[in-house]
């Protein structure tokens, strides 16, 4: 049997491991290792399978197998930080993620000498959203840009690679199109990958442009295309920008895309990814039926897969919606229940940002510790420097602490990184409140205003309309805020408010309670 996967062939009758024509050499327990995960790659596999399999029940030492998992990972241009191929599940085991398509030998055992490459075979796609960033063209016709054009496309490479909710191909198989004219339908043929990312960069007197497309490789349709200029006097700061630039917006493009696609498949066939785009669907609708669906979504991804960390973070956004819209009717159970449910998030993927940022924005609100929960923001934001919502939860939290000034920072960094963020109207409201703590009223009333404008049904947005309208003389407006906000919940009080969100810092809120009040807010 020939095992097909990204640039190699693994054949387990002549116990060879190829990339293209040529032998990749690998000892023979790390051979064993790879030929058990692979042929077991349906399920997660323990540490005593592999232990089982490979060393016969020998007593083996946790650091003897990892050392083989790290050699064997090496061999297939994989690593341990990646993990793009094979996956390490905290204390359950390990699983060989990668597509891989099964080739039996030709009629009598034969191998050819020269085997076929697999990436001339058409590749399954994985169960998440694929990607490869295929070597940018170099239009400026001067050799020497060439650096400027690969160190592009790596660096956007590197950071698609960081949201762990994608399946990005290495370089080593993507740039092996470098120079060639070839159809992104093939590419995504013979890679395995749902998109491709292509672009170009010219160069011309003291400016740069780059173009980037990103293509459905199953159409051939363009999803999402840009231009970006910039003055070619520091190329490296503006690779820098760019990345940034690009990196942020394919994100949600592409959640956008895989939502639309899974809305055309029948409930029968849904998977746990499929659940959790349903889920994401609704997520800015807030209403009650909507947070209501958005969890059972969740849960049910959860049920099919119980690894899958950003269902576990879906979940708990959905009992923040109900906290932050005075939807709780058994408070001391709800904070128990998501709590729970981020704790076992956090126990199926330690690495993955929306995780760590989500868990971070609930431990704040729900316990009650905006320190611990600044700390898991910040991890989550050194897991993935280019993570917008993590910008977003940070800003949240450190406004609630006291921090304006970098909330305000870490708010606008991520309107930067995500410009066109469904999300727009959280980041409004966060700013308007961060600005009116920090004094600047006429700022906050704006950001409140594009706020509700964005989403009318997001009630923090219209508290903070209220309050700031208030605080500089509008008196008809804040009160047409506060009434609209009473509609939405009409349990709400600033006592109620006080007690559902922690503050570090109670003086520096009470102007912000004060101008609720002149609004006609009751207490």
């Amino acid at each position: 049997m020939r095992y097909l996967f990204e640039a190699f062939a693994f054949d387990t009758d002549r116990r060879e491991l190829h990339r293209g024509t040529d032998v990749v050499s690998i000892a023979p327990q790390v051979f064993d290792l790879l030929d058990y995960l692979i042929r077991n790659r349906e399920r997660v596999v323990s540490k005593d399978d592999l232990i089982s399999a490979i060393w016969n029940g020998r007593i083996v030492s946790d650091a003897a197998l990892t050392t083989r998992l790290n050699i064997a990972r090496s061999a297939i241009g994989d690593t341990g930080h990646e993990q793009r191929l094979i996956k390490t599940l905290p204390r359950k085991g390990f699983r060989f993620v990668g597509p891989v398509l099964e080739a039996q030998d030709p009629a009598g055992g034969v191998v050819a000498d020269n085997p076929v490459e697999p990436s001339k075979v058409a590749l399954t796609l994985p169960d998440k959203p694929s990607i490869a960033v295929l070597a940018f063209q170099n239009m400026s016709g001067d050799p020497d840009q060439e650096y400027f054009a690969d160190g592009m496309a790596e660096d956007i490479l590197t950071g698609l690679s960081r949201h762990r909710w994608l399946f990005v191909i290495a370089r080593n198989s993507s740039f092996t199109y470098k120079g060639r004219a070839v159809d992104v339908r093939q590419v995504g043929r013979e890679l395995g990958v749902r998109y491709v990312l292509e672009g170009s960069i010219r160069r011309f007197s003291t400016r740069v442009r780059f173009t980037a497309q990103l293509v459905d490789t199953a159409t051939g349709n363009h999803v999402w295309g840009e231009k970006y200029d910039g003055k070619a006097e520091d190329l490296f700061d503006l690779q820098d920008r760019i990345t940034e630039a690009v990196v942020g917006i394919l994100e949600p493009t592409i959640q956008l895309a895989e939502i639309e696609r899974t809305r055309r498949k029948r409930p029968e066939n849904l998977g746990a990814y499929d659940y959790y785009l349903r889920a994401q669907a609704l997520t800015d609708a807030f209403t009650r039926n909507s947070v209501q669906a958005m969890l059972n979504n969740c849960l049910q991804a959860i049920t099919l897969d119980p690894t899958f960390a950003p269902a576990y973070a879906l979940a708990a956004r959905a009992y923040i919606q109900r906290h932050t819209q005075g939807w709780v009717v058994d408070e001391p159970r709800e904070h128990a229940e998501v709590l729970d449910l981020v704790e076992r998030g956090l126990r199926a993927d330690r690495l993955d940002p929306l995780m760590l940022g989500t868990a971070g924005h609930c431990f704040a609100w729900f316990a009650h510790d905006l320190a611990k929960g600044i700390a898991y923001i910040d991890e989550a934001l050194s897991v993935n420097p280019n993570h917008a919502h993590a910008y977003l939860q940070s800003g949240v939290v450190r406004t609630r602490a006291g921090d304006t000034e970098v909330a305000i920072k870490h708010l606008n960094h991520a309107r930067r990184l995500s410009p066109r963020d469904s999300r727009g109207y959280a980041i409004f409201q966060a700013l308007a409140l961060a600005h009116q703590l920090g004094g600047n009223l006429e700022m906050a009333s704006d950001w409140a205003h594009r706020a509700v404008q964005h989403n009318p049904n997001y009630l923090p947005g219209w508290v903070v309309l209220a309050s700031s309208a208030a605080s500089i003389g509008r008196d008809a407006e804040a009160k047409a805020a506060a009434q609209t906000l009473l509609g939405l919940d009409p349990q709400f009080s600033i006592r109620r408010l006080i007690r559902r969100y922690p503050i570090a810092m109670r003086d520096k809120f009470e102007p912000y309670y004060e101008g609720l009040r002149r609004a006609g807010v009751p207490d």
